[in-house]
């Protein structure tokens, strides 16, 4: 089987949620994504890392993306 080169972490809430308590949830998925990528053998300085925000009906759902080995590869030449 194949091992993962890729790994993602979405949260939900509010549209109307104040700036600080955004930056606030933007850090700790930042956090968590490193402690998981050292949970499973990846060094978090090898991977590179992507944010995307959809905005529906009042909320929004921000999802963290980090790539690393093909995956990587993959998006540096894209």
């Amino acid at each position: 089987m194949a091992k993962p080169t890729q790994a993602h972490m979405s949260q939900t809430w509010s549209s109307s949620k104040s700036a600080a308590f955004k930056d606030m949830k933007k850090r700790q998925m930042e956090y968590y994504m490193g402690a998981k990528l050292i949970e499973v053998g990846v060094n978090p300085k090898s991977a590179i890392y992507r944010w995307s925000v959809d905005n529906s009906n009042g909320r929004e759902t921000w999802t963290y993306s980090a790539y690393w080995g093909d995956s990587k590869e993959k998006m540096m030449q894209s």
